[in-house]
């Protein structure tokens, strides 16, 4: 399956598509990774004159959906959701992964970014901050923070600021955000990191409390809400974000075709009011940048995960 011959005089350069394509998504419904493919894939879908189907395939971490793009055909019809999971944190947790992280896949763009915003169960009897650590101290491993997954960055967020604050809590992580919410929202965990698409509507009807942005400045969702750094943790400084890649061997001019909708689809006013309505920062860039950040972002969190002592569960 290939894109048809190269647009003629006076279009935009690049292959026609003739297939549906997939947009392979690493979690399950629900959550920012889902609410930032269904998006884009609507976007997509009428810049490119046909559907763009999203599947998502969660499991191990990004591991099930990346190996699955990584051994698809190179012909730009099945792309890849990456994340900070698949191609910042996950890499260091999991040394064994089928495929390589930079050699397998070739970068088309960057997506989006969400800095995460910590919260508790409404039923828990403390409304700052100092309070939650105070009672932390006071019940030692009793307390358990939810994560969409091991080696996320709602993960890692958890463990940095366990680190930070000297508390012990423990980890539970589930099979995407949605899951996760119900069960903070139900008591069974304690505390959640995430982004806001997963977290505000229940922030706001009350069902949880949110207490610390994770980001250097304010959530503008939440403006009332401290960062952790004005609390005295800058350490626990963490962002969800996501960029889309096709298996290597794609053709270059099929990548730069697809790298000029999404561009075009991240500036349009929909996506940008939607995005900004769920605290979401629209990136985009080239190719090359998309490269850059994915390896900066590797090299960033090797360190970070060897010293905060995770491993893969």
């Amino acid at each position: 399956m290939r894109f048809d011959r190269p647009l003629g005089s006076g279009a935009r350069r690049g292959r026609i598509p003739q297939s549906p394509f997939k947009l392979i998504v690493t979690v399950p419904p629900g959550g920012a990774a889902d609410f930032i493919a269904r998006l884009l894939a609507s976007k997509l879908s009428t810049a490119l004159g046909q559907p763009v189907i999203v599947e998502n395939k969660a499991g191990a971490s990004g591991v099930v959906a990346s190996d699955f793009v990584a051994k698809s055909a190179p012909d730009g019809y099945t792309l890849l959701q990456n994340s900070i999971t698949t191609h910042g944190i996950g890499p260091h947790l999991m040394t064994k992964l089928p495929y390589d992280p930079i050699t397998s896949f070739t970068p088309i763009a960057m997506l989006a970014s969400l800095p995460l915003i910590m919260t508790i169960n409404a039923d828990l009897k403390v409304q700052t901050l100092p309070e939650f650590v105070m009672l932390a101290k006071q019940m030692p491993s009793k307390l358990a923070f939810a994560s969409s997954g091991n080696g996320g960055a709602p993960h890692m967020a958890g463990e940095l600021f366990t680190v930070a604050t000297s508390i012990a809590l423990i980890h539970a992580p589930y099979r995407g955000s949605g899951p996760a919410v119900a069960d903070l929202i139900g008591g069974q965990v304690q505390v959640m990191f995430d982004g806001a698409p997963s977290l505000l509507p229940h922030i706001q009807s009350g069902k949880i409390r949110a207490l610390a942005a994770a980001s250097p400045r304010r959530n503008p969702l939440l403006p009332n809400m401290p960062t952790f750094a004005e609390l005295g943790f800058p350490s626990v400084n963490v962002a969800l974000w996501y960029g889309l890649m096709a298996p290597v061997g794609t053709p270059p001019d099929i990548i730069a075709r697809l790298n000029r909708e999404v561009n075009q689809a991240l500036k349009s006013s929909e996506v940008l009011e939607r995005f900004a309505s769920q605290g979401t920062e629209a990136l985009g860039g080239t190719p090359e940048q998309a490269t850059s950040y994915v390896r900066q972002e590797l090299d960033r969190w090797g360190p970070v995960v060897k010293k905060a002592g995770i491993v893969a569960n």
